[in-house]
């Protein structure tokens, strides 16, 4: 598959929000996992305003970056606030360089071998609504095409989840991400009950989750919900 046929499969993946059983949460999870493997990182989470003013990190492809995120968010320092309060990209930090700018955030960052960021807004048009997180244990740079393909790939994300839902019930956008951040609580439970029962991995537990809930056309919150409640185990997840 070429460089271009790939692109496209990814943008017609994000586009394809039109379902009824749209998953916010399997959506944005998308979205980090297609940016890691087209942008050159290591890892990516997303952030987002609960629309009341308070931000939760709600995807991410490892517990390394999700842990980092939380940090941010708890330190009120790094580049994906400066990149949501700013509307605008913040790329190419090298974080040994960064230190006067995010000093809390670029050792938190070089502590799980990380050595730089980048961060990309979720933004319609004036309104942010949130912002993604691009980590490398290397320093890496992205090129003006790599930024632009970016952006691209969190506005298509931030349209699909909004712009459809918006105009079909006034509220529904709230609803939608509220209802990520409780699938989010929820997974999280869940991979704190695998891990302590079969000593499964954090971060291969969300996989074994997901993977299961797609196979069975089932939300990932109601796997998650069906583990917390020992109705699922991890060699039922494996072997489906």
């Amino acid at each position: 598959m070429t460089t271009e046929q790939r692109l496209t499969q990814v943008f017609v993946e994000l586009a394809d929000t039109l379902v009824d059983e749209f998953d916010a949460l399997d959506f944005l999870s998308t979205l980090t996992e297609r940016s890691v493997e087209l942008l050159h990182a290591d890892a990516a989470g997303v952030i987002l305003n609960d629309m009341r003013g308070s931000l939760h990190v709600v995807a991410s492809t490892s517990d390394r970056a999700k842990v980092l995120e939380l940090f941010e968010l708890q330190n009120d320092e790094g580049p994906c606030l400066d990149c949501f309060n700013s509307g605008r990209a913040v790329v190419n930090v090298g974080l040994s360089e960064a230190r006067s700018r995010w000093p809390r955030f670029s050792v938190a960052a070089a502590d799980v071998g990380y050595q730089s960021a980048h961060a990309i807004p979720l933004r319609l048009r004036d309104s942010v609504i949130g912002a993604m997180n691009l980590f490398s244990s290397a320093v890496v740079e992205l090129t003006p095409d790599d930024v632009a393909l970016g952006q691209a790939l969190a506005d298509i994300a931030t349209i699909g989840l909004l712009q459809e839902r918006a105009v079909r019930q006034s509220g529904l956008i709230a609803e939608q991400l509220q209802t990520a951040l409780n699938s989010r609580v929820l997974i999280e439970q869940a991979k704190g009950v695998l891990l302590a029962s079969s000593g499964v991995d954090v971060d291969r537990a969300f996989q074994l989750m997901r993977d299961y809930s797609r196979s069975h056309n089932e939300p990932v919150k109601e796997v998650a919900r069906r583990v917390i409640e020992r109705e699922l185990a991890a060699d039922d997840l494996r072997h489906p």
